[in-house]
């Protein structure tokens, strides 16, 4: 990882904010209310070891903001896991489901651990334990999980069946992402991927791209990655590199991306939990005349266009001038630094941020969210359908603002997620509303807040 720990990720997060607001049409009280978060919960989880030692682990949950709808966000297992990356990355997540229009909030919850030192008995103690501590501020009306980094489908539904148990009675809609045959819904294992390839094909439109013509490196080659690399690769672009936490590989003449997929997902050192081998040991390097190479490597190849798909801030001040890509395609939360973006955006690189990028998953969890709550089923092809609409309807409106007003991608988004926000603040009165007569300074005019994509849902 190629984090410089020069400030907190919260505190560049919130610069993007303040940056953003400055292009938006938002009162004052909106920007009060999103740089704080509504609501913090942490506990110390007791798990039973298999030793039969008790040990205790680090748990958080970070409720962002609910002013548009419940909060919505997923709980990762890692050893990073600090309340200054989940303050962040629910600060994210409130902008991501605003500038796509889903009537969420935004939330982050996680683990501090390492879930691959445990045995499988004792991940599912830890994931039932989390539920167990932090079951009285989650809920399907209050904050809604859903699977984040190593997090998936299996612990999903361990931590729905935990939540029902307590609740006695069940209660699907509490947590998305959960196994199809655990009333998860089609489509949602892709969904992250498949939005991000909404957007690219969005830029191949604007862009007249030939895709045999436009070289992909992706970095992070779990769900997302994989994902993104598969249906790019489907449609003839030429995916010339892919890495995970161990390394990568990279052919000029682009690799065997389903060949790679197969190979990692099926060498696993968890069976059905997590994949235990790394691209580069499960591909046969001499016979597909790929070279291995680094994850820092990676990000500074000569592509066309680069898709960071791992965790936060793999690109800094200390490699962003020489990272190469003309495009940028966020699909991990938060992979550039402020001074990174910053030093890109100088050199008229187009990035799609990660509130964009990345929303296709939390679009689809709205989905099975809805599924749940309405007690009926759609089919996949109904599934990609509605995330196609939602994506595109989106990328073009954040694409408009970045063209019409001269600023970047992000900036464009940002400003529309706030004045989504805003809308919502103002239709419960701010201070033009509340003041004493004669002491009521003018509204500031805001956009109409209703996304119709995500209304026709």
């Amino acid at each position: 990882m190629n984090q410089k720990a020069t400030t907190s990720l919260f505190e560049d997060a919130l610069r993007q904010i303040e940056l953003a607001s400055e292009r938006a049409r938002i009162d004052v009280e909106t920007l009060e209310r999103i740089r704080r978060p509504r609501f913090i919960a942490s506990s110390a989880i007791p798990v039973r070891m298999d030793d039969g030692t008790m040990r205790f682990f680090d748990g958080y949950r970070v409720r962002y903001d609910d002013t548009r709808g419940p909060a919505k966000g997923g709980i990762r297992f890692h050893p990073g896991v600090s309340l200054d990356e989940l303050k962040a990355l629910g600060l994210w997540m409130t902008c991501k489901c605003a500038v796509v229009g889903i009537p969420f909030g935004g939330g982050k919850g996680g683990v501090t651990v390492d879930p691959k030192s445990l045995s499988r008995a004792e991940l599912q103690r830890l994931s039932r334990g989390y539920i167990r501590e932090l079951a009285d501020v989650l809920g399907p009306d209050v904050d809604v999980p859903a699977p984040d980094v190593y997090t998936n489908p299996r612990i999903m539904g361990w931590m729905a069946d935990e939540y029902s148990r307590i609740r006695r009675a069940r209660t699907p809609s509490f947590i998305t992402g959960k196994p199809v045959e655990l009333e998860g819904i089609v489509g949602r294992d892709d969904a992250t991927g498949r939005g991000a390839y909404h957007c690219i094909k969005e830029l191949e439109r604007i862009r007249s791209w030939n895709p045999r013509d436009v070289r992909v490196a992706v970095q992070g080659f779990g769900n997302a990655g994989q994902s993104i690399a598969r249906l790019l690769h489907e449609d003839g672009y030429r995916v010339v590199a892919v890495s995970d936490s161990k390394g990568g590989l990279y052919r000029e003449g682009g690799l065997d991306v389903p060949g790679l997929i197969h190979a990692k997902n099926e060498s696993r050192s968890m069976s059905g939990v997590y994949c235990g081998c790394s691209v580069c040991e499960c591909a046969d390097c001499s016979r597909d005349h790929a070279t291995e190479l680094t994850n820092a490597e990676l990000l500074e190849l000569d592509v066309d266009v680069l898709v960071p798909a791992a965790l936060e801030l793999q690109i800094t001040g200390e490699n962003a001038a020489r990272v190469r890509a003309p495009v940028i395609v966020e699909v991990a939360n938060g992979p550039l630094s402020g001074e990174a973006d910053a030093e890109l955006a100088g050199r008229d690189v187009l990035i799609v941020p990660d509130i964009l990028a990345n929303a296709g998953g939390v679009s689809v969890s709205y989905f099975e969210w809805a599924q749940n709550k309405g007690g009926w089923t759609w089919s996949l092809d109904d599934v990609h359908e509605r995330l196609k609409r939602i994506m595109t309807s989106a990328f073009e409106s954040v694409y408009a603002r970045h063209r019409d007003e001269g600023v970047s991608m992000r900036a464009g988004a940002y400003a529309i997620a706030l004045e989504r926000i805003a809308g919502a603040v103002q239709a419960q009165g701010t201070y033009e509303f509340f003041a004493p007569e004669g002491e009521r300074q003018r509204a500031r005019p805001l956009v109409d807040p209703t996304h119709a994509e995500a209304r026709s849902v």
